[in-house]
């Protein structure tokens, strides 16, 4: 840009923000101004708007001021971007309003699209660029689950590595990158636990297409979330579940999971939601989960499943050899539901919280 007196602006601002400005700090960012000239990302003016992007190596910073005089308030947001990758720092939130956001993407992303994480059948539609800036992009729904919009990207093999991955957007300064692990021996090494992967074949696309209805339920200030489907069993009454759990990464670190039960039919059951926890990562990958689950003829069962190295159930009581247990008429609670792994270890499930 030419308008040099904006970025001096911007930069003002970020380094001495007056009370008049609305300022928002994502969680674990730094609050204090550039401690060396940052890279400019942007500077331009979008839906009334004059909008300037920071980097300067371990924040983003986007300062935003009214195109016209008697505007809305400068704001300026302040978000963390230190360790970045090719996804995580693959598009960067410019402008946002209630429906909808338009976003900067990387240089490095050759290929862009919008597609539907409830339509997994449907095929993204081209996403048209003006100077790396996305035209409007519909933001997911305050209420309800009926679509859930996501960008899918490619990078450029010119680049980086050429690969195609999914983001979309919770609220936060970035897009977030979604993953997808599959069923033990459904990945590329059937005899190994399957490693998280893009979430961009048929297979992610399902898992993703029931379980982006729990995105909502997440924290603020999210990096990325993984969605791994951890076990499968047959159901009381006919039909098969597949078990999945859900872990969202933050920049701080901790992580949060949601753990449910996909039926082949009706609607997906949430068995439990934990914060601050490894659970469900490469340094928590032992978990077990339980959940009270009624039949069409009205049966109840409490289901509970384990991942990969559980070898033993105990459940109300009752101890079964494998992964996977269904006892009638019992119900959930604390100690109700034991897994023991390979290695002799035991788990219990988190409680939902």
């Amino acid at each position: 840009t030419d308008d040099r007196s904006l970025l001096s602006r911007a930069l003002r601002v970020w380094d001495h923000p007056a009370d008049s400005v609305r300022r928002t700090v994502e969680s674990g960012a730094s609050t204090e101004g550039p401690a060396h000239p940052p890279q400019l990302l942007y500077a331009g003016a979008l839906d009334a708007r004059k909008v300037v992007l920071f980097h300067d190596g371990e924040r983003t910073v986007r300062y935003s001021e009214p195109a016209q005089a008697g505007g809305s308030a400068a704001t300026l947001d302040i978000a963390r971007s230190d360790n970045s990758d090719v996804t995580d720092a693959s598009a960067l939130t410019l402008v946002r309003d209630a429906d909808s956001a338009r976003y900067l993407l990387a240089p490095w992303i050759s290929e862009s699209g919008l597609r539907d994480l409830r339509a997994p059948d449907r095929l993204p539609r081209p996403l048209p660029l003006t100077d790396g800036v996305t035209e409007e992009v519909a933001l997911p729904p305050a209420k309800g689950c009926g679509s859930w919009p996501a960008l899918q990207l490619r990078s450029s093999g010119k680049i980086v590595e050429n690969h195609r991955f999914l983001v979309t957007d919770l609220g936060g300064f970035s897009p977030v990158h979604l993953t997808y692990q599959p069923l033990p021996g459904e990945g590329k090494s059937p005899g190994r636990a399957a490693r998280p992967v893009e979430a961009t074949s048929s297979a992610a696309l399902v898992a993703w297409s029931a379980t982006a209805c729990g995105l909502p339920r997440l924290d603020p200030g999210v990096r990325s979330v993984n969605t791994w489907d951890f076990a499968s069993q047959p159901l009381p009454g006919g039909g098969r579940g597949t078990w999945n759990c859900m872990r969202a990464d933050t920049w701080k670190g901790p992580g949060q999971i949601l753990i449910g039960l996909r039926p082949s039919t009706g609607q997906p059951l949430l068995a439990a939601t934990a914060r601050n926890t490894a659970a469900c990562s490469r340094f928590g990958q032992h978990v077990v989960a339980d959940v009270e689950y009624r039949t069409s003829d009205g049966d109840r069962y409490l289901l509970a499943a384990g991942s990969r190295a559980v070898t033993e159930l105990t459940v109300d009581g009752k101890t079964s050899k494998g992964p996977t247990a269904a006892v009638r008429n019992a119900t959930a609670g604390p100690g109700r539901v034991k897994a023991r792994t390979r290695t002799g270890q035991v788990i219990e499930p988190p409680r939902a919280g």
